[in-house]
């Protein structure tokens, strides 16, 4: 037995090409693979989108980490503004009336990592994490352009809202309501990242719409 083999023989579940065998292993593989799903293995815990965006890498990280442009990709993220505590930018929801979005763009030039911390109501507790990722896609694709990947996690005040007497009316809906439309809302917004930028980088025009008035971390 290897050194890593031996390290890890007493760890129960695992499965690797050592144990139970190739065979085996095969058979899992496909056990796992259906032709349908249920609801809640895809829309339950994550919610991931990706796409391929006809735009230089650089490009598109460099707008997606100047988190006023989610004002144009986004169906109803609007007017943001200083919140006064530095880095946190307030904002409107319209998918509900009257109701505030409070936003941190936490940004990583090298991974090209750009992930929004947001939250509805209130800006103490940044729990909506909008985790993105700009990949060369050269490299995966073996083609120019960028994949972009999208990532949410279902976290437990999706379905329980922590601060109910922070809504601007007690009957106003819960952003957790609309986690069942997430993978569809976020295609929409998805289409729209691409469609603005492929438009912009087609036709030779400044991919950022305007100077930059956020600042990423």
């Amino acid at each position: 037995m290897s050194r890593t083999s031996s390290a890890l023989a007493d760890i129960p579940g695992l499965m690797r090409i050592e144990n139970p065998g190739k065979e085996e292993l095969t058979a899992h593989c496909m056990e796992l693979t259906h032709s349908v799903y249920p609801h809640h293995q895809v829309y339950g815990q994550y919610c991931t989108i990706h796409a391929h965006v006809d735009c230089p890498p650089e490009q598109v990280y460099d707008y997606l980490r100047q988190g006023h442009h989610l004002e144009e990709w986004t169906c109803s993220l609007r007017d943001f503004s200083p919140s006064g505590t530095p880095g946190l930018w307030v904002g409107l929801d319209r998918l509900e009336d009257d109701t505030k979005i409070y936003c941190e763009v936490v940004a990583n030039a090298k991974a090209m990592t750009v992930d929004y911390h947001c939250s509805w109501d209130q800006g103490e507790t940044l729990w909506m994490i909008y985790l993105m990722r700009v990949v060369p896609a050269s490299l995966v694709l073996g083609k120019p352009g960028s994949v972009i990947t999208w990532t949410n996690c279902r976290h437990p005040y999706y379905d329980d809202n922590p601060h109910p007497d922070k809504a601007p009316r007690p009957d106003r809906a819960w952003v957790g309501d609309f986690w069942d439309l997430f993978y569809a809302g976020h295609t929409v917004e998805m289409n729209n990242l691409k469609a603005i930028l492929e438009y912009r980088h087609r036709n030779g025009l400044p991919i950022s719409s305007a100077p930059a008035r956020t600042v990423a971390r």
